[in-house]
């Protein structure tokens, strides 16, 4: 009881977003039966063309991708490569369970991409190793974003790389999906010649300036393993029920309309707009997300808040093991040298612009742009599931990727 007591007080002190009180509007049709479907059957559903690719990585996890080679009315693949890469809490799943309309991965699919989705290991789809059972074995659970960068990631573009027969692909990533691709870019600079463009929505490498609650928690507490633990689980993020509704409770009213999206560890991290909240697609939403990350993902993030850096995982006192020094090496932002496109906005818990600038400003001239959305209360989910976002953000980037040189 006294761990929910400290909670709670810290909680009180760092809850910087106001509580939702918004209507969530019933806009798109959605299917429940979805909330039910693979990614494999959401495609096959809606008449796309669909496979399904596995790869094992350098250190045996073994990563689910899906392909929509093609759009829905055309037969031929095209040699233009893309591959969408999913945030924290995310799948391949995101990509496409808006429906056909409005998710990303249709979108491109229509616009005459080879659309690929990764999958980083330890969600849904990944959570598979050649020797490790994710269920009993804790080293399965060793490894941050830094691993799903500079391993996962590089791994699934050389693997569609290989298939597709192509030299380069544009990266798209969302939240983490951008935190991944600058530490591949950065550790593994063989790589910038891999991609014809990056582009982030939501981009997050520094943290100084980020608003989310629940991280601010971590962060606070991110040197009382005991806590943490009981709160969020050891290896696989498993927030305890009594965390879970402590901080629903404290960021909706119980007869708000959005109060399911409360209890999921998601929407309590990264928040969301009710009035880009489309109701109809809760129950497939809630049927995909959240999709599993491990702790060590959650808890680098919080060291990142707390040290102010763009660096590697903090180890403690391992960190002479490790790295042979005291602290973590910073990510060497010089080495990132393909072009990359940062989209944000200005109600983000997690992607603040002052985080953004300093990050394009790390970059040089790599940063190509800077792009603000046309929406002061668009946050940090909207880039997946908000109402207009093909409008705000997916159509004029897909025009962007097009007059790429």
């Amino acid at each position: 009881m006294n761990t929910f007591l400290i909670l709670f007080f810290t909680l009180f002190t760092y809850s910087i977003a106001s509580p939702y009180h918004g209507q969530i509007r019933d806009l798109v049709p959605a299917d429940d039966e979805d909330a039910d479907l693979s990614v494999m059957e959401l495609l096959q559903k809606y008449g796309y063309p669909a496979e399904e690719h596995f790869v094992t990585t350098s250190d045996g996890y073994i990563l689910r991708m899906h392909r929509i080679p093609h759009g829905k009315n055309s037969d031929t693949v095209s040699d233009k490569v893309v591959f969408l890469m999913h945030g924290l809490l995310c799948s391949s799943a995101d990509w496409v369970l808006t429906g056909t309309e409005h998710g990303l991965g249709y979108l491109m699919a229509d616009a005459g991409y080879d659309v690929w989705m990764g999958n980083a290991r330890g969600n849904h789809e990944s959570r598979n190793h050649t020797t490790l059972n994710p269920d009993t074995d804790d080293d399965f659970w060793h490894f941050s974003w830094h691993e799903i960068g500079a391993i996962d990631v590089a791994t699934m573009i050389d693997y569609a790389l290989e298939v597709t027969g192509q030299s380069q692909v544009v990266h798209i990533g969302h939240s983490q999906g951008s935190t991944s691709y600058y530490v591949m870019a950065a550790m593994r600079p063989e790589y910038n010649a891999k991609i014809k463009a990056h582009f982030s929505l939501a981009p997050i490498a520094y943290m100084n300036h980020m608003t989310s609650p629940l991280m601010h928690i971590l962060a606070f507490w991110s040197g009382s393993l005991d806590l943490l633990a009981e709160l969020i689980g050891m290896n696989e993020f498993l927030p305890s029920n009594d965390f879970m509704e402590m901080i629903g409770d404290d960021l909706c009213a119980d007869d708000d309309p959005t109060q399911a999206l409360c209890s999921n560890a998601l929407f309590v991290i990264c928040g969301f707009s009710p009035d880009e909240m489309n109701a109809t697609i809760l129950p497939v939403l809630m049927g995909h997300t959240p999709a599993g990350i491990s702790v060590r993902q959650m808890m680098h993030y919080a060291q990142e808040i707390n040290s102010g850096e763009f660096r590697q995982y903090d180890f403690g006192l391992d960190n002479l093991i490790e790295y042979g020094q005291l602290t973590p090496p910073n990510y060497e932002l010089e080495n990132i040298q393909a072009p990359i496109y940062l989209y944000f906005s200005r109600n983000d818990w997690l992607s603040a612009e002052e985080d953004v600038l300093k990050f394009c400003t790390g970059i040089g001239s790599a940063c190509k742009e800077m792009i603000l959305v046309a929406d002061g209360e668009f946050n940090h989910l909207d880039y997946l599931y908000g109402i207009r976002t093909p409008e705000l953000v997916y159509k004029p980037m897909i025009e962007i990727i097009a007059h790429l040189d």
